[in-house]
């Protein structure tokens, strides 16, 4: 939904800005500038870089906030010489893709300090040049650009300062944020009552800030989400991470904060370390909140809808056994929660040893439930529920035995079923702890060793409570309503859930392989089902033998494929490298060739990505005969890249050409569709069988 709505949002943005094909975008104006007009042997000088942008265009800091890259300055100097890094000045914060985006408008300046060695010569000429790299955006679209200087500063006893410049170096300087008053205390911790806030308390700041503009690309700043708030002696600032980009692709955490405090007074926040939960023992009073909180919240994922079906299976169990005796019954509800416990012990021993290891290599804690991070997990969890759903719905049947958690193991001992009732319920349960237990759990993953697992026991026992309550008073289970042919209805009924359930699962399995790739796992589910169909409607004991193989075959066959088309698989490799000898050779031999100009950081490209090229879309490229290359603008600008675009007139990002046979050139729009690539290569005749 969030690609869709970015897409909604270029596709009006690139229509404001569409420009006739040989226009040229404007560019920005680029000055070095040297503070003083004399150096002196051993004494520091500050040089400027500064862009005097288009109106409208602008350039970023050095965390842009997406995927835009800052300005770069390269030196080359003499030996013996040296340059400290960039001095950023405080950025203006903007709406961008997904977040906010940290900019600068107008013209920004960049200053660096530069010490030249102890052992010039006085009279001589200390020579240096510098590359500026830079990329400036606009609404739709963006640009990089680049220039080269050198500079020549004589060499004399005494620096001395050209007051030509000196208005420019001291707007320069006051606009880059100062470094912090040295009362002011720094600390960074996680905060208890979220999992994915950051507490910055300053203690010893008078003046309260107003934003709060981070270096790191995983922290979002103050102004998008989070809070401030007065403390003793001064103020706590709640930091919030991201946990995905724009493209909701996940973003890597890290352990520290650094930036920029906006107020009154801008400052420097230097880098500091967010500390680690201690594993130091709680207090007997706050474990029993969190060990009441577990259990409560254990007692709770028996109404999630992700272990509701489960609830629904195991009645089912239960009321089958109404004729068993009441031992039996209990002994049953005894196997289920050992079931249980034995899941969670090792889940939590699972969660235990990744706790430790983030914490040797200072990353961040993983949450509970984390197995859903895999799409091998979920994508298993999606087919035993798909398939349990059409089992109980009555599309086939598995026997009796199967209408209860533990299937086969059941049938063939009845509390090594309801041992793995207690496992499957788990698996099914954990995922769903994090929305209702995110407190509990995050404390207790903060405590020691004991501790942290009879936490997670006393999850166990509320998730199996129900269960061993109802198996141990068989005078609840007498109450049910006797067997008849109301319980094929509830069966029925159930399988809702589990589809459901399934449904759920599906929509998780999306987030992690892409919603481009969902199509093959959704026509897998249906040949799946038609499988089941045939082999429930004719592999029955009325049909004659060849019916049965004939049924058998079409149905193994039908869900060994659907399997094969759920399962999760690495992305086509497309794209080839782009350059002018490939687009040669391949014209010349009659193949059209399709161009991308792309970069990481250019967010219309990447949207182009996500939506534009279907399968469909490729295979009908591929049946044309298209060969894609990709060239990647990227990092630094590339001059056969950056000729190739002005050779077609273009200056900024996306560009996207088709060359046909015969070389001639059809531009595609800034923003793409299937739609309008299906269109697009349909013009390519179809290829002559040789």
């Amino acid at each position: 939904m969030r690609n869709l709505f970015f897409l909604l949002a270029l596709c009006s943005m690139a229509i404001a800005d569409e420009f006739a094909i040989g226009a040229k975008d404007p560019e920005s104006t680029a000055s070095l500038i040297a503070e003083v007009s004399s150096v002196a042997p051993g004494t520091p000088f500050t040089i400027a870089l500064k862009l005097e942008h288009p109106e409208g265009w602008h350039s970023y800091y050095k965390n842009s906030g997406g995927l835009e890259l800052p300005p770069e300055i390269t030196l080359t100097l003499p030996n013996g010489a040296s340059a400290g890094s960039i001095q950023w000045p405080t950025p203006g914060v903007t709406e961008g893709y997904g977040g906010k985006s940290f900019i600068y408008n107008g013209s920004p300046v960049f200053l660096m300090e530069i010490s030249p060695p102890a052992t010039l010569a006085i009279g001589s000429t200390f020579t240096f040049s510098a590359t500026a790299n830079w990329q400036i955006c606009k609404t739709g679209k963006c640009n990089d650009e680049g220039a080269s200087f050198t500079l020549n500063l004589p060499v004399a006893a005494d620096a001395a300062i050209d007051t030509t410049q000196s208005t420019l170096f001291e707007n320069a300087r006051q606009a880059i944020p100062k470094v912090l008053p040295q009362e002011v205390e720094i600390s960074a911790n996680p905060d208890e009552t979220a999992a994915d806030s950051i507490r910055l308390e300053l203690k010893g700041l008078n003046a309260r800030p107003t934003d709060f503009i981070p270096n790191e690309p995983y922290l979002k700043p103050l102004s998008e989400a989070g809070e401030i708030s007065p403390i003793e002696g001064g103020f706590l600032l709640k930091i919030e991470r991201k946990k995905v980009d724009f493209l909701d692709e996940p973003i890597t955490q890290g352990n520290r904060i650094s930036g920029i405090l906006v107020g009154p007074y801008n400052y420097l926040i230097p880098e500091t370390n967010i500390s680690q939960p201690t594993t130091e023992n709680a207090p007997f009073g706050k474990l029993l909140k969190i060990l009441g909180g577990m259990f409560l919240g254990g007692l709770i994922l028996n109404l999630m809808p992700c272990v509701f079906p489960v609830i629904g299976l195991k009645i089912m169990g239960f009321v089958q056994q109404a004729g068993n005796n009441r031992r039996s019954i209990a002994l049953h509800g005894v196997s289920f929660t050992a079931g249980v416990l034995a899941s969670f012990a090792v889940l939590s021993g699972i969660l235990f040893a990744a706790r430790a290891a983030a914490i040797k290599d200072g990353s961040a804690l993983k949450g509970w439930g984390y197995q859903l991070q895999d799409p091998n997990v979920v994508v298993v969890l999606v087919l035993l529920m798909f398939i349990l759903g059409l089992n109980m719905f009555g599309l086939f049947e598995m026997g009796t035995s199967a209408t209860s958690v533990g299937g086969k193991l059941q049938h063939k001992s009845g509390h090594t079923g309801s041992f793995f009732s207690g496992v499957l319920a788990t698996v099914v349960a954990t995922p769903c702890s994090a929305p209702f237990l995110g407190v509990a759990i995050g404390a207790t993953m903060a405590l020691p060793t004991v501790q942290f697992f009879t936490g997670f026991t006393a999850m166990a026992l509320g998730l199996a409570l129900p269960y061993l309550v109802l198996s141990t008073f068989p005078s609840l289970i007498e109450k049910l309503p006797r067997p008849g042919a109301w319980m094929e209805s509830f069966k029925q009924a159930m399988s809702f859930l589990l589809f459901g359930t399934s449904g759920y699962l599906l929509w998780v399995y999306s987030g992690l392989i892409g919603q481009e790739y969902l199509l093959s796992p959704i026509f897998g589910l249906c040949l799946i089902a038609i499988a089941a169909w045939i082999y429930g409607r004719w592999f029955l004991p009325h049909r004659s033998k060849k019916a049965r193989g004939i049924a058998s075959a079409i149905a193994i066959a039908l869900f060994g494929y659907g399997i094969y088309l759920t399962l999760p698989k690495d992305a086509d490799d497309l794209w080839q490298t782009w350059s002018p000898e490939t687009v040669e050779q391949l014209v010349g031999e009659g193949r059209p060739v399709y161009i991308d100009f792309t970069a990481q950081w250019c967010v219309t490209c990447q949207v182009n990505k996500k939506v534009a090229y279907t399968d469909k879309v490729v295979a009908l490229a591929k049946q044309k005969g298209v060969v894609f290359l990709k060239a990647d603008k990227t990092r630094k600008p590339s001059p056969i890249v950056d000729a190739e675009l002005q050779k077609l007139g273009r200056t900024a990002i996306p560009v996207n050409v088709l060359i046909m046979p015969g070389e001639e050139i059809i531009f595609a729009p800034e923003i793409l569709t299937p739609g309008i690539l299906t269109d697009l290569f349909n013009q390519i005749p179809d290829p002559i069988e040789k």
